[in-house]
């Protein structure tokens, strides 16, 4: 499944990796040594919460596209 979600993309020095997190998707985040890693993992994930999400009835929220943060 293709999604249009930002997703932020961090290096964390605690868990000496990437992190790549969806805020639209409440707890949707994934890690990896690489940024390419992260990413190919949170994809797996946004699909994984997506479906989760739908066999327990709950809504999906529709990408805003950019987010703006202070």
């Amino acid at each position: 499944m293709t999604t249009r979600y930002e997703i932020i993309l961090y290096w964390s020095d605690d868990d000496q990796s990437f992190i790549a997190e969806v805020p639209e998707l409440l707890g949707c985040m994934a890690d990896g040594p690489t940024r390419q890693q992260a990413m190919e993992n949170i994809e797996q994930i946004m699909d994984e919460w997506i479906e989760t999400a739908t066999s327990l009835g709950r809504d999906i929220p529709k990408p805003k596209g950019r987010l703006m943060y202070a």
